[in-house]
């Protein structure tokens, strides 16, 4: 069983028990969250799409924790000029479990 969400702009593939990093969400760890954009639900081979959204679909996840990703490093450079930019980013996600898919 899988279905495929929207959760915080983006298009992300859950199933039930799995843990999932998404874009920083405003929510404690141990929160419970319902993600009701359901784009797309599979129940043993039985398919369906919505049009754009399942009516009364809805993904019941938990969230585990905030955390960091990897550094980013920006680089811009110009040659022959002596032009040298060194920036970079960490992007912040939040980690969560997926507890129950509902069509």
């Amino acid at each position: 069983m899988y279905a495929i969400v929207t959760i915080a702009g983006q298009q992300f593939k859950v199933e039930e028990g799995k843990e999932v990093f998404v874009h920083r969400l405003d929510a404690n760890a141990g929160d419970a969250l319902t993600f009701s954009d359901v784009l797309l639900v599979d129940i043993d081979g039985n398919i369906t799409i919505g049009a754009p959204l399942i009516s009364g679909a809805s993904v019941n996840a938990t969230v585990v924790d905030h955390l960091k990703g990897d550094k980013v490093i920006v680089f811009k450079k110009k040659r022959r000029k002596g032009y040298r930019k060194k920036n970079g980013h960490r992007q912040s996600f939040t980690k969560i479990k997926i507890d129950s898919i509902q069509s």
